[in-house]
């Protein structure tokens, strides 16, 4: 029997109300009319009785297998509107409203770090993302998300599988673009062992990469991978965290700059290797705080080499077991604050108590986001703006950058 889509779910499938209850559909969209076998409250391969007027045709010839993307059959103007009211509904669910003021989405082909499987089979190898919700490895020939120099890689990829994967795993690549070229950080291949050491160092030179990381043991550091954050050169440690796209960092970065204002002291939490702490250093003094060593490492060596900004001090802290306490936020103007998915419950607990007073908030969840801020707004926070910021185009990840201020 037909059904309707109603909406979409938090990972991008159709919901309908079928007779025996909801029923999830693959890419569809509210409004249409689909049909399909229903299996286990899905439908996999709907056929489309009533297209959606925000159709359009998926441009990668991969779409319907690969997982990588889950949104490609919608329009642009569909795909943002959805990412504000994802915002939205989970604000809503903790009774809170906020005003969105607009969403900034990635240009196609510009996903500067991005990881990729690698597995060998038993006529060759296999490189690319995972079917949707499956362990099928979609080999890739083309992407419309990464960079082209990530795509150059492939053969690299697919020559260092066929060296180091065993035929019981996959290796997961993580490519990142830098200023001096790709470096890849392998993780789940065989252990190194001197003739695999010495021809993936052999691959390195003739593919030219950066650095090339294997189980965690550098295999060839060519050219340091440096990373720009605003006047700072930094190297981060192999595989660590950078945001997915050039264009989505400038957008977060001016949206926290917006946020803090003048503040003349600032706490950078959940610092990373400096994204935020080393260009907000332009203009205030920072404390930047990480729990992973290498990574402050790595921050604190880029703003002691650069020219022309403020003191910055750093500290490698677990913030989820020993988030920063009331009398140590008291001495800041501002606050910014980027954790993982979990979003950062224990620490913004300390922040409503220390009322520091203005708060940067980057989020890749809306749902951790929202539970923290009905923790602040508890406190007597209003939340000022929420700004989507969309580097993962065309898939269900939503990123935002917010800020909170106590009302004077």
């Amino acid at each position: 029997m037909p059904l309707t889509i109603d909406r979409l779910s938090l990972h991008a499938d159709g919901v309908a109300r079928g007779p025996d209850g909801t029923v999830h559909v693959a890419m569809a969209l509210p409004g249409e009319v689909v049909e399909g076998e229903v299996i286990a409250g899905r439908i996999a391969a709907p056929r489309i009785v009533t297209p959606s007027a925000d159709r359009v045709r998926a441009p990668c010839p991969h779409y319907r297998a690969c997982g990588g993307c889950v949104l490609q059959h919608a329009s642009d103007r569909f795909v943002e509107a959805w990412k504000a009211e994802v915002v939205r509904v989970a604000l809503a669910g903790q009774g809170l409203e906020a005003p969105v003021t607009g969403v900034d989405t990635s240009p196609p082909r510009s996903r500067r770090r991005a990881t990729l499987a690698g597995r060998r089979t038993k006529t060759g190898t296999l490189v690319g993302f995972h079917a949707r919700g499956s362990d099928t490895l979609v080999d890739l020939r083309d992407c419309l998300i990464l960079r082209p120099e990530l795509m150059a890689m492939l053969p690299a990829l697919h020559e260092a599988t066929a060296l180091g994967a065993s035929r019981k795993a996959e290796v997961a690549f993580t490519l990142t673009l830098s200023d001096a070229g790709v470096e890849i950080a392998a993780q789940g291949g065989k252990e190194i062992d001197p003739p695999l050491f010495e021809a993936l160092a052999d691959l390195a030179r003739r593919h030219d990469l950066a650095r090339l990381d294997w189980n965690r043991d550098t295999v060839a550091a060519r050219r340091p991978p440096i990373q720009h954050f605003g006047k700072a050169r930094v190297t981060p440690p192999a595989g660590a965290f950078l945001q997915a796209t050039a264009e989505g960092e400038a957008a977060l970065l001016a949206a926290v700059r917006e946020a803090v204002g003048g503040a003349g002291r600032i706490a950078d939490l959940f610092a990373g290797s400096g994204t935020f702490a080393l260009p907000l250093a332009e203009q205030a003094e920072v404390h930047a705080v990480e729990g992973e060593a290498a990574m402050i490492a790595a921050l604190d060596r880029g703003w002691r080499e650069a020219q022309g900004l403020k003191r910055v001090t750093t500290e490698t802290r677990d913030l989820f077991r020993r988030p920063m306490l009331p009398d140590e936020l008291a001495r800041f103007d501002a606050v910014v604050i980027d954790p993982p998915r979990a979003g950062a419950e224990a620490q913004v607990a300390q922040i409503a108590t220390a009322q520091v007073p203005v708060l940067a908030h980057v989020s890749c969840n809306p749902v951790t986001f929202a539970r923290d801020a009905r923790t602040l707004v508890g406190a007597g926070y209003r939340i000022d703006w929420v700004r989507v910021i969309d580097q993962f185009r065309w898939s269900a990840h939503v990123e935002l950058a917010a800020r909170f201020s106590l009302p004077r």
